[in-house]
């Protein structure tokens, strides 16, 4: 690992001393922005994923905007699912749906191997497009559905409150839902190991759903495929490990894996850090909504999150989860300039 890094994201990452805070956004590029919807009233979602050049343009627009410290790209967690031999669609309102779900061991048998320079060459196509584009401004991260919740949104069918037919499976059929992991777990590593090999400079890992289940459920059903996605990778790259609705189970995270754990606004982060040994990174952890808040408000939630990290290395700026729709632009851009100009060492 080298002694010092050139991107304050990057470094952040490595818990090495950095300028100032580091901050990027979840849905950075998405339909807050007026030139995000403009391309949308074009293309459909899938296409605007699916084309390379629209993907590489999309990914740049918030770090020519706002001089954010890395670029995400833009695609979806669940692009995988298609390669698997699983009909995927996006619905007005209702997000991703899978019209035929995988509910038994027949439905797991039939999926198929993910290759990724097969299945998903577009993503890695906009990869390398964009790291040209940037031309060492910011790095570049890649992302990925952790296996839980690619599971999550294949037993369902799509999004759910209460995940009963996933839970079903997995107490009904456990020999089932573990072979379902296994098949998971294969398709995450390969998917990250592809993206980093196109020009992915970091990868966060996005288990999004997780905070349904309690401590023992995760221990049992999801930590063991976590730890071999994140240990097993073999990557000289920074890895993030977020989810949502985790306050209960932060420790068994850290334990799973990641260099940097991403927390959400319903914990305070400097006891979050606390919990999980500041031998680790983290992310976040400002409320979306705050950004719908008067300027003064975002600025004074985003120097009390500042003081919560207490400038210790290791603390990269981030929302609890992705920009909401309703987001003024200008409001994320006083966010990112009140992050750099409070946290300035």
């Amino acid at each position: 690992m080298p002694a010092e890094t050139p991107y304050p994201f990057l470094a952040a990452c490595r818990r090495e001393r950095v300028p100032f805070t580091p901050v990027w956004l979840m849905r950075q590029a998405g339909r807050y922005m007026k030139e995000y919807r403009a391309f949308r009233e074009k293309y459909s979602f899938l296409e605007m994923c699916k084309t390379p050049e629209l993907a590489a343009r999309i990914t740049l627009m918030p770090v020519d905007q706002f001089g954010v410290d890395a670029a995400i790209i833009f695609a979806d967690i669940l692009l995988p699912l298609e390669g698997m031999g699983i009909e995927l669609r996006f619905s007005e309102g209702e997000g991703p749906v899978v019209d035929t779900p995988v509910r038994s061991e027949e439905d797991i048998e039939r999926l198929r191997v993910f290759e990724p320079h097969e299945d998903v060459p577009f993503v890695l196509d906009a990869i390398g497009q964009v790291r040209k584009e940037l031309e060492g401004r910011v790095p570049l991260i890649g992302f990925s559905a952790a296996p839980f919740t690619l599971a999550s949104y294949l037993v369902e069918g799509g999004r759910s409150r209460s995940f009963v037919r996933t839970k079903t499976l997995m107490y009904q059929n456990p020999a089932a839902w573990h072979r379902l992991m296994e098949t998971l777990t294969r398709v995450t590593t390969r998917y990250v190991r592809s993206q980093v090999e196109a020009g992915a400079q970091a990868i966060q890992v996005f288990d999004t759903w997780v905070g349904s289940l309690g401590p023992a459920d995760y221990e049992a059903f999801v930590l063991p495929y976590l730890r071999q996605v994140f240990q097993g990778l073999g990557l000289d790259v920074p890895l993030i490990h977020f989810a949502t609705n985790t306050s209960g189970i932060l420790g068994l995270m850290r334990e799973a894996g990641g260099d940097v754990i991403g927390l959400d606004w319903r914990i305070d982060l400097g006891k979050a850090w606390n919990e999980i040994g500041h031998n680790v990174g983290v992310q976040g952890n400002l409320d979306p909504a705050v950004l719908l808040a008067p300027p003064q408000k975002i600025r004074e939630a985003v120097r009390s999150i500042l003081a919560a990290a207490g400038n210790r290395p290791g603390h990269i700026f981030n929302l609890g989860h992705g920009v909401l729709p309703d987001t003024p632009v200008d409001h994320v851009r006083i966010m990112v300039d009140s992050v750099h100009e409070i946290s300035q060492r």
